[in-house]
């Protein structure tokens, strides 16, 4: 992928020269920060100018890019309201947040020059770390600590033995398949791209471009809903 890095090499250029003002030399072969970094931080830049941009002349008669704001809101609140109802409504700029970042993220990987920050392991399992500890931290803020380890031990106490192991498993999981997942998905499809592109340039890798668009979203909307799903549980008064 170091091809379609370019960006990268010319961030950390710019960095070894400013840290050689001050007398301290990085060899060429290292990266000041490494590239998953840049591309996320890249990914961030691009959402926070593009919504900068676009909310900037709402209006009460929607253009093409309102409606589609409003069409995306509207997704994410469906989305939190099916699994939590109303209640769940203070969860959407976070979800959303998330959501966008990863979609960003996937697609960037399609562009000349550019790569998916999420085709580095590191990205995913911050991103699902977040998730993990978010929905606990919500969880335990609704029903206090004591509450919140209650909700372990199943309906019956006398079965916590065994409800305490398998929920500690299930939620220790989680992470880890959200980060495998979204990881495994985006970089397999970068290499795919790119050896195709490697064998025959130009037309071969379109369709295959195409379908990354479609699984990119869909990666972005499963881990979306799989937070979701994550946080409705822990607010959950009954499990």
């Amino acid at each position: 992928m170091e091809h379609r890095l370019v960006i990268v090499e010319f961030v950390n250029g710019i960095l070894r020269k400013i840290l050689g003002l001050f007398g301290k030399h990085i060899d060429p072969g290292i990266d000041v920060i490494p590239s998953h970094i840049i591309l996320a931080l890249i990914a961030t830049l691009i959402i926070i100018i593009f919504f900068k941009l676009t909310v900037k002349n709402l209006s009460i008669f929607p253009g093409k890019m309102q409606n589609f704001l409003e069409m995306l809101y509207t997704a994410f609140r469906g989305m939190i309201d099916d699994a939590m109802g109303k209640e769940g409504r203070k969860f959407l700029p976070v979800i959303a947040t998330m959501g966008i970042f990863i979609a960003v993220s996937n697609l960037m990987g399609l562009l000349p020059e550019l790569g998916s920050p999420t085709a580095n392991l590191n990205v995913t399992v911050g991103c699902a770390f977040f998730v993990f500890v978010y929905y606990h931290y919500q969880g335990i803020r609704k029903h206090g600590l004591l509450g919140y380890l209650k909700t372990f031990t199943g309906p019956i106490w006398w079965l916590a033995i065994l409800f305490v192991p398998i929920e500690i498993i299930s939620h220790f999981s989680r992470p880890l398949s959200l980060s495998i997942r979204l990881y495994g998905n985006i970089f397999g499809e970068d290499m795919v791209i790119i050896i195709i592109a490697s064998l025959v340039p130009f037309i071969a890798p379109l369709p295959i471009m195409g379908l990354a668009v479609i699984t990119s979203l869909l990666q972005a909307f499963i881990f979306v809903m799989l937070t979701t799903i994550y946080l409705a549980g822990a607010m959950e008064s009954e499990h």
